[in-house]
């Protein structure tokens, strides 16, 4: 057995190149989203999008290990996430009531303060107010994305509690989900794979399952990772959110002067 297995240290166990895994879950991100916008018909890129958000959960857990400071954490998070929210409601169509990721990286993050800080019992109503949060504000990813962070930092130090929490929640996680009909075209109803004799396979078939692709990332180490000035690991977001808005645009007017 590996020694964070046998010698609980608290230190995060999987891939600390942050850097990378913040470009990483971009492309994979950017991807799900111009699924959206901009090519509805390859649904491939939405399930693959799924691979992002657990990659940023691990990240803002190794962040929060090694942070000086968790309040300006929080205060970075949460101000990046007020200055994406009106690129969010422009880009991907949304409205006021529904936040964008950051608020769900906010909650998750003052959930492991409290868990850590154990004051007042924070331990205990920090994680379960950030969930209630998670839910009542309608966050995106809502309360399981909340309650990821709390399993992946019980875990963190150990590589094989990491692959068991993931691939254990995100079966569960698809199974609020239908079965996909995205891949390999497959030529029968797979809502018939819903009855219990099928369940197995129905699960591996689910949208939010496809998560798990995220794991090798998260469990890799990259031997050295890129030198990035922090703003740039912020500015990404609402800098895809622009991108994306304006590639919509040109699609839209070039798409206008064919009919034309």
């Amino acid at each position: 057995m590996e020694a964070n297995d046998l010698a609980r240290t608290g230190k995060p166990a999987g891939n600390t190149a942050t850097a990378w895994l913040k470009i990483i879950a971009l492309v994979f991100m950017f991807c799900d989203h111009a699924g959206k916008m901009l090519l509805p018909n390859i649904p491939e890129m939405r399930l693959i999008g799924r691979i992002a958000f657990p990659i940023y959960v691990w990240c803002m857990i190794v962040g929060f290990h090694y942070t000086r400071s968790v309040p300006k954490y929080l205060l970075r998070v949460l101000g990046v996430g007020l200055i994406s929210q009106p690129l969010y409601i422009l880009a991907l169509n949304h409205t006021w009531r529904q936040p964008n990721v950051f608020l769900c990286l906010f909650l998750g993050l003052c959930a492991l303060w409290g868990i850590r800080e154990k004051k007042y019992l924070s331990h205990i109503w920090a994680p379960a107010a950030a969930i209630v949060l998670a839910t009542l504000l309608n966050a995106d990813y809502g309360w399981k994305g909340v309650l990821l962070f709390v399993l992946l930092y019980a875990v963190r130090d150990s590589r094989r509690g990491i692959a068991a929490v993931m691939v254990a929640y995100f079966l569960f996680w698809g199974s609020f989900y239908s079965v996909t009909k995205s891949f390999f075209n497959i030529p029968f109803d797979l809502k018939a794979l819903d009855n219990s004799l099928y369940l197995p396979l129905a699960s591996l078939l689910r949208t939010e399952t496809y998560a798990l692709l995220s794991l090798p990332f998260i469990l890799v180490r990259f031997r050295k990772d890129l030198k990035l000035p922090r703003w740039v690991g912020y500015a990404v977001y609402p800098a895809h959110l622009v991108l994306l808005y304006v590639l919509e645009l040109i699609f839209k007017y070039v798409s206008q002067l064919h009919i034309r």
